[in-house]
C-alpha cells in the first residue's frame, strides 16, 4: 500500500463479502424450492428469493469494482484520495441502499423489471450515491501527478456504468418501449461498460503480477476497448428478438451476439501472453490464479456459452429456459466475481502489511469455488436442455417439466456446497488478514521488491 487513502477500499471490500454471503443463502433457499423442500416458502417465496439474490449480485460487485477503484486510483493517479471521509459517507449510504431494499422485497414484495426491481425512491438514492462516488474517483485522477490508460478505461467503464443506469428510471407505458430501454442498463452494463472495468482492473494486476511492461499491458487494452465497443453495443439486440420490435433486430443481434466472444476472447488471450512475458515471479501466486482463471473462464461462461444460445435459430427454442441459467451462472462468476476476488487476494496482503501468499487456504479456495460452479453450470445447462426439449419438443406442460428436471438441481446443491465451501475459506482468509494498518504503507524509497524468484511462503510483519 503506497497511500493510506487505499485503506478504504477494504471496508468496500468487506461489505461485498458480506453480500456474497448473504446472495449464497438466498440462492440455496431457490434450490431447496426446486426440489420441494420448502420449509420457508411461506416467509421467503421463491419470487421473492430470486430477487434478492439477483440484485445482490449486481450490488457485490459494484461494491467490489469501487473498492477495486479506490485502491487503484491513488496509486495510478499518484495522490491520495480527495476525500477519504467522503467516501466513508459513500461506503454507508450504499449500505443502507442495500439494506433498504432487501427488506422491501420481503416486505412490501417489490416486483417489476428482472434486476431493476427496486423503486424509485431509491434510484435516486443510488443515482446521488454513485454521483459522489465518480466525484471522489475522477477528481482524485484528474488532479494527480499522471494519468495512466489503466486508471482512465477504470474510470470510464464506472463513469458510463452510472450513466447508462438512468434509461432504466424512465417510465414508460408500453412494455414494449420499457423491455426497450430496460436492456439498455442490464445488457450495456454486463456484456458493455463493466467489461471495460474487467479491463483496467486485469490491467492494473497483469502490470502488478506479472512485471510486464505497462506499455505493452495498455496497448493490449485498447484492443479490448474496440471490441467491446463493435459488439456489446449492438448485440443488446440478442435481448430484443421477441419484445415486439422490428425485425431487424434478428438479423443485428444475431451478427453482432456472435463477435461478442471475441471481446473475452482478447482478454484471455491478453492475460495468459502477459504472463507468459512475465519474466519475474511474484510471490503472491493465489492472486494470480485468481487474475488469469477470470480471463479463461469468461471466455468460456461468458462468450462460447453466450454465443451457443444467442443467436435467433437457437434463442427460438432456449429463451427464457435454464440454458439461460447456466450461461448466466459461468459468465457473471468469470467474468465480474472472478476479477473482484483477484483484486481483493492482491490487495489484502498490501493492506495489511502481513503478507501470506502462498496460503494453502487461499489456494483450497480457488479450485473448491471453481470445480463447485463448474459443475452447477453443466447441472443447470443439462436441466436447460432437457427443458427445451420437454416444453418446447414435446409441448409437455411447464410444471410438469420443472418436475421431471428436479433431479438436476440435487446435483447442483451438491456441487453449490462445493462452491460455497470455496468461498467461505476465501472470506475466513480475508477475516484472518486482519484490518488495513498504518504499517502497511510503503517508504517508496525503502519499498521492498515486489516480486521475488522464490515461491515459498514468507511474511512482513
Amino acid at each position: 500500500m503506497k497511500y493510506k487513502s487505499q485503506k478504504i477500499a477494504y471496508w468496500f471490500f468487506a461489505l461485498a463479502m458480506l453480500l456474497f454471503a448473504l446472495q449464497l443463502v438466498y440462492g440455496f433457499i431457490m434450490g431447496f424450492d426446486r426440489i420441494g423442500i420448502q420449509g420457508l416458502h411461506d416467509i421467503i417465496p421463491f419470487n421473492v428469493a430470486r430477487a434478492v439474490h439477483t440484485n445482490l449480485l449486481v450490488v457485490w460487485l459494484l461494491t467490489g469494482f469501487m473498492g477495486a477503484a479506490y485502491y487503484i486510483i491513488p496509486e495510478e493517479a499518484q495522490r491520495e484520495l480527495i476525500s477519504p471521509k467522503l467516501a466513508i459517507v459513500q461506503l454507508v449510504s450504499l449500505a443502507v441502499v442495500g439494506v433498504i431494499a432487501i427488506v422491501g422485497f420481503h416486505f412490501n414484495h417489490w416486483e417489476g423489471r428482472k434486476f431493476l426491481e427496486i423503486p424509485r425512491e431509491l434510484d435516486f438514492l443510488v443515482v446521488v450515491n454513485v454521483l459522489l462516488f465518480l466525484g471522489l474517483i475522477l477528481g482524485t485522477l484528474f488532479t494527480g501527478k499522471r494519468k495512466t490508460t489503466t486508471a482512465l478505461v477504470l474510470s470510464m467503464g464506472l463513469l458510463f456504468a452510472a450513466l447508462l443506469y438512468l434509461p432504466g428510471m424512465i417510465w414508460f407505458d408500453s412494455q414494449v418501449m420499457d423491455s426497450f430501454f430496460r436492456w439498455w442498463v442490464v445488457h450495456l452494463w454486463v456484456e458493455g461498460v463493466w467489461e471495460l472495468i474487467m479491463g483496467g482492473i486485469l490491467s492494473f494486476l497483469l502490470i502488478k503480477l506479472t512485471g510486464v511492461d505497462r506499455e505493452v499491458i495498455e496497448k493490449w487494452l485498447y484492443v479490448i476497448i474496440g471490441l467491446t465497443f463493435l459488439s456489446g453495443v449492438l448485440g443488446t439486440g440478442h435481448h430484443y428478438y421477441y419484445i415486439g420490435v422490428n425485425k431487424i433486430w434478428l438479423i443485428v443481434g444475431g451478427i453482432f451476439s456472435a463477435l461478442e466472444p471475441l471481446a473475452f476472447l482478447a482478454m484471455a488471450l491478453f492475460a495468459i501472453n502477459m504472463y507468459r512475458k512475465g519474466e519475474k515471479s511474484h510471490p503472491n501466486k493465489v492472486a494470480l490464479f485468481w487474475t488469469i482463471g477470470s480471463s479463461i473462464v469468461s471466455f468460456i461462461g461468458a462468450g462460447i456459452l453466450g454465443f451457443a444460445h444467442t443467436l435467433p435459430q437457437a434463442n427460438l427454442y432456449t429463451h427464457g429456459t435454464l440454458v439461460t441459467a447456466s450461461h448466466g451462472h459461468y459468465a457473471f462468476w468469470g467474468a465480474y466475481a472472478m476479477i473482484v476476488l483477484a483484486m481483493i487476494s492482491y490487495a489484502m496482503p498490501n493492506l495489511t502489511g502481513r503478507k501470506r501468499y502462498m496460503m494453502k487456504t487461499g489456494s483450497a479456495a480457488f479450485w473448491l469455488s471453481n470445480i463447485g460452479i463448474l459443475g452447477m453450470t453443466a447441472a443447470f445447462g443439462v436441466a436447460g436442455i432437457a427443458q427445451v426439449y420437454m416444453e418446447r419438443k414435446m409441448k409437455m406442460e411447464f410444471m410438469t417439466v420443472q418436475n421431471e428436471i428436479s433431479i438436476h438441481f440435487v446435483i447442483l446443491l451438491l456441487c453449490a456446497a462445493m462452491f460455497t465451501t470455496g468461498i467461505i475459506m476465501f472470506i475466513y482468509d480475508f477475516i484472518k488478514y486482519g484490518r488495513p494498518t498504518d504499517e502497511a504503507l510503503v517508504d517508496q524509497k525503502t519499498k521492498a521488491p515486489e516480486f521475488s524468484s522464490k515461491e515459498e511462503v514468507f511474511e512482513l510483519n
